[in-house]
């Protein structure tokens, strides 16, 4: 017995020293991040043992693939980083981190950044550099980029951008840093994004993310969850923040802006009006939530905010076009005469074939609504060439749409199978490669031809042009955009005095191409003292 006591005899002399080290050392607090700040400043993702001491050191370059969601997406990115102490570098070689934000939406779009990840590996090899794929791309082929590309250290979903300080600290560990989970409510309402170039005198505003329409071709219900509206309040201070730092023009991001709803309780005060259903003729194959602020709701109170700062806003569904959304948009004079309108086909059975939920008459009967409220619209649009079982003949309605309608700027895109979508289970991708991209050329040809004849119609016009750079042509002219978002070329001047980025002018269009003006500046004006098209003709005369 006594032999058994002297082996713990150590253990026992040495416990009265460790009971009064752990007296004497830190607490459970210490371990506890902000433990002595206030409750309401508490943040509970920032443990000091796993905080990133390095941050500051850390100098981060971004790219951008796809579409202006994006580009919104990577300046909220840049938000959560810059916060943690991260420096943005506008040269990939002077950055220790490279993000690209990628696209799924169609294969070229894929192989441009298996490409660039390829050429980014060679730099790897040669410096300390971690790579990160973020957004759609990184949802859909987590596997693949993980053990097809050694090269990549982060893969980030659209909805785990909160969590890239952490992902890109276990990378720095050698262990892969991996979040694609999808949310159900995560709109990132409460990161105010910190813009990629703040002399841009326009800026993009996310108002949703995610898509619950399930159209058969499309893979972002897939990368990017269920739809879910921000509370327009946080849009609101966000337009106000930009509208603050000199910003003219915002344009409202969704993939689908017109189904937005805000069922938040704090924002009924703002209630105007009624859009909840469908546009006449539309069927929907999701539940449309009743109740809250619909998008006519938002877009007033948008325009609101700075009667000086013009709104813009894609991608509507045509689906999702009630009256209420037109009479918002006539009836302020710094929401843009313009509405991008996606088509897709022209032929109704392509187009139910899509699960598009109307037919060709549904929505040549939503283009003359739209021309009832706003006679002098722009009309813009998306067509998909060679869907799933797509006709010559069917391929000729579309053309005949794009004539009949007569769009001023139309996107066309030879289709593109994408893995998930009910198109890639029960359909068959049948349309040769070559017929898709001949089919798309003839749409673009289509398009600029009517184009050009409304062009040519508005020469002698006076329009109100915001400024938004300079020329690509000459240092000596300025470009700016219309109401209907066509580019107009302008003279760096007026009467002698310099013409500013962020100002509108007056212009008189004196000649045209299928996709750009040149105009004669008159004189610098703002949006509210600028006169009705006929008004300004007089003043001309």
């Amino acid at each position: 017995m006594s032999r058994f006591l002297r082996l713990f005899e150590p253990l026992s002399r040495n416990c009265g020293s460790w009971t009064k080290k752990l007296a004497e050392g830190p607490s459970l607090e210490a371990f506890i991040a902000n433990s002595s700040v206030p409750r309401e400043n508490y943040d509970p993702t920032e443990v000091p043992y796993l905080i990133d001491e390095s941050a500051q050191l850390k100098k981060v370059f971004f790219e951008v693939y796809g579409c202006q969601m994006n580009v919104n997406d990577t300046e909220i990115v840049w938000s959560i980083l810059k916060k943690k102490g991260y420096e943005r570098v506008l040269n990939h070689n002077a950055a220790n981190v490279v993000l690209i934000m990628t696209c799924s939406i169609r294969e070229g779009a894929e192989q441009k950044i298996w490409r660039r990840l390829q050429d980014l590996r060679k730099h790897k090899q040669r410096r300390d550099l971690q790579v990160g794929v973020l957004g759609c791309m990184a949802e859909r082929l987590k596997t693949q980029l993980l053990e097809k590309e050694k090269s990549v250290d982060v893969v980030a979903g659209p909805d785990s951008y909160r969590d890239l300080p952490r992902l890109l600290e276990t990378a720095s560990g050698g262990q892969a840093g991996v979040n694609v989970q999808l949310s159900l409510d995560e709109t990132y309402a409460d990161v105010t994004p910190v813009r990629l170039d703040e002399r841009r005198k326009t800026a993009f505003v996310s108002i949703m993310r995610g898509c619950n329409n399930m159209c058969t071709y499309c893979i972002v219900p897939f990368t990017r969850g269920r739809e879910r509206s921000r509370p327009m309040n946080s849009i609101l201070d966000e337009v106000r923040h930009l509208s603050l730092n000199g910003v003219k023009e915002v344009t409202l991001l969704g993939q689908n802006v017109n189904s937005y709803r805000d069922m938040s309780e704090e924002s009924h005060p703002f209630i105007r009006f009624t859009d909840v259903g469908l546009a006449k003729g539309f069927k929907s194959k999701c539940k449309l939530r009743s109740g809250g602020l619909g998008f006519a709701d938002l877009l007033h109170q948008v325009a609101e905010v700075d009667p000086e700062m013009r709104v813009r806003f894609t991608s509507p569904h045509p689906k999702d076009f009630p009256d209420e959304v037109l009479q918002v948009i006539s009836s302020h004079k710094n929401i843009c005469n313009h509405i991008h309108l996606p088509a897709q086909s022209g032929s109704t059975r392509v187009l139910d074939l899509m699960g598009r939920g109307y037919t060709r008459e549904d929505y040549l009967t939503l283009v003359d609504t739209i021309y009832k409220f706003m006679p002098n619209v722009s009309l813009t649009s998306d067509f998909i060439t060679g869907f799933c079982g797509e006709t010559e003949d069917e391929h000729q309605m579309t053309l005949s749409l794009v004539e009949q309608v007569g769009y001023t700027f139309c996107y066309a895109f030879p289709y593109s199978l994408r893995e998930k979508t009910r198109a890639h289970r029960r359909l068959e991708d049948d349309v040769p490669l070559e017929d898709k991209k001949r089919r798309a050329i003839e749409i673009l040809e289509v398009f600029r031809r009517k184009a050009k004849l409304k062009f040519e119609k508005q020469i002698g016009d006076i329009q109100t042009v915001l400024v938004e750079g300079e020329s690509k042509r000459s240092t000596e002219e300025l470009f700016g955009r219309n109401e209907g978002n066509t580019k107009v070329i302008i003279a760096n001047e007026v009467g002698g005095e310099r013409i500013h980025p962020g100002e509108y002018v007056s212009v008189r269009i004196t000649n045209c191409s299928s996709q750009t003006m040149i105009g004669e500046v008159l004189r610098k004006t703002s949006l509210q003292s600028s006169t009705d098209e006929e008004e300004k003709r007089q003043m001309i005369l």
